[in-house]
């Protein structure tokens, strides 16, 4: 693609890269065929070319982005299953993330989205304030019909008749490893996972363990900054970042780390992006020392090898790949490989690569396409008659668990139950039901 950007408008580090993106898609349109947008909506707006062409115009000319511009940018759920497909390797994610920080600095958005937007970015990154939120959710839910916005109306619908107590495994801490210890790992507790499923990072922490790792909560850890990010919201991303990056190098600078595990894969794919992300800034080297020690739990477990299933039980699992671990990451058979090596049968839906419509905070902005992502990967998940439903993201969890009966868990669970650990709760509780 043939771009006219002057010299004046390069010299931002930021309108650069993203002159090099343009400069990199053909136009051939093989992302159209792979994105959910263009799936659901069938326009060529609302695909990744599209976007790119409409997010061109607006860069190169220094545009007020106007309405138009701001809703096709909005509906792209940033699932990144266009750069899988693309043959010429355009950089969409880095692309969109620049267009969404330039539509929030210069784009005045209707008085309603402005406080939506920053009541979700005041709320989500914090778990004491998420679980507040989810109380007066739950309270507010025999009034929804009289709210006058259907967004509010589905966050009221995600949110879960039930909150876990805090895990006492959140606080900061050293867990030591079971045996000979093999590494030495921090834990990404995250944000709004430590609200809604505290049984993930307990059974991370018991599996690394188990497997020779210490295992280290460090002080200062927080939400890793996607939130806001997918909501243009730049300032208040890296500043949460940064947070973790100090957070984190401290470890590595005291008693070293081998990686910084991450059970939740949308933080993985941030995380994995810190580099990119401070490349300009005093923070640069410790970005890009965080960002190649991050690893999936997945990814990292495969590294040290499952070790035996004692506990295997032949349950037809239906993997769900979240688009984030997928695309965003490029891990694709081996969480699938560490499930059948745990002794459950592993089944995968047809159109896998589509996203869920979970995807951050898409499901709450965007309610309407978000519905009906979910309503088409829930039928491709329960056509495949599993006992259950692994994922490897909170939020794809949380957007596939509320349109099934089928129980949804974390794959960490799964491999902490098949080799020593408690059966996952959700099982528990669908057996006393």
């Amino acid at each position: 693609m043939q771009t006219t950007f002057t010299p004046e408008q390069l010299a931002d580090s930021a309108t650069r890269r993203s002159n090099e993106i343009l400069r990199s898609c053909v136009h051939c349109g093989f992302c159209t065929a792979t994105c959910p947008t263009y799936q659901v909506l069938g326009d060529e707006l609302d695909s990744p070319r599209g976007r790119i062409y409409l997010i061109k115009d607006m860069l190169e000319n220094d545009k007020v982005p106007d309405e138009a511009t701001v809703r096709h940018i909005d509906r792209c759920l940033g699932c990144l299953s266009c750069m899988s497909t693309c043959p010429s390797g355009v950089d969409y994610m880095h692309l969109v993330d620049h267009a969404r920080s330039y539509i929030e600095e210069k784009y005045e958005r209707p008085l309603r989205d402005r406080l939506l937007r920053g009541l979700l970015a005041w709320i989500l990154p914090y778990p004491g304030r998420f679980r507040l939120a989810l109380m007066g959710a739950r309270l507010a839910r025999p009034f929804r019909r009289l709210l006058p916005d259907e967004r509010l109306r589905a966050m009221i619908d995600m949110a879960p008749a039930a909150t876990p107590a805090p895990s006492p495994n959140d606080a900061p801490q050293v867990f030591p490893a079971q045996g000979v210890r093999r590494k030495r790992v921090a834990l990404l507790i995250g944000c709004a996972q430590r609200a809604l499923n505290t049984d993930i990072n307990d059974a991370t922490i018991r599996l690394l363990r188990r497997l020779g790792c210490e295992v280290v909560v460090p002080k200062g850890l927080g939400c890793c900054g996607a939130l806001p990010q997918h909501m243009g919201k730049e300032e208040q991303a890296h500043g949460l970042a940064a947070n973790n990056i100090r957070a984190l190098m401290a470890e590595v600078k005291g008693q070293g780390l081998d990686a910084v595990i991450i059970n939740t894969s949308g933080c993985g794919t941030t995380v994995k992006d810190y580099g990119q992300m401070f490349r300009d800034g005093p923070l640069a080297q410790d970005a890009a020392k965080v960002a190649a020690l991050a690893k999936d739990v997945t990814e990292f477990v495969a590294t040290l090898g499952l070790g035996p299933a004692s506990n295997a039980v032949p349950l037809r699992v239906a993997y769900h790949s979240a688009c984030s671990l997928q695309h965003g990451q490029q891990i694709k058979a081996t969480p699938k490989e560490l499930l059948s090596a745990a002794g459950f049968t592993v089944v995968e839906p047809r159109n896998g690569h589509l996203c869920c419509g979970s995807a951050g905070t898409y499901n709450l902005l965007q309610p309407k396409i978000s519905a009906e992502l979910k309503a088409r990967k829930v039928e491709t998940l329960e056509e495949l008659k599993p006992d259950v439903i692994s994922a490897g993201n909170i939020g794809c969890m949380m957007q596939i668990g509320s349109a099934t009966g089928v129980p949804v868990i974390h794959t960490v669970e799964l491999l902490d139950w098949a080799t020593g650990g408690p059966k996952p709760r959700a099982l528990t509780s669908r057996a006393a039901a």
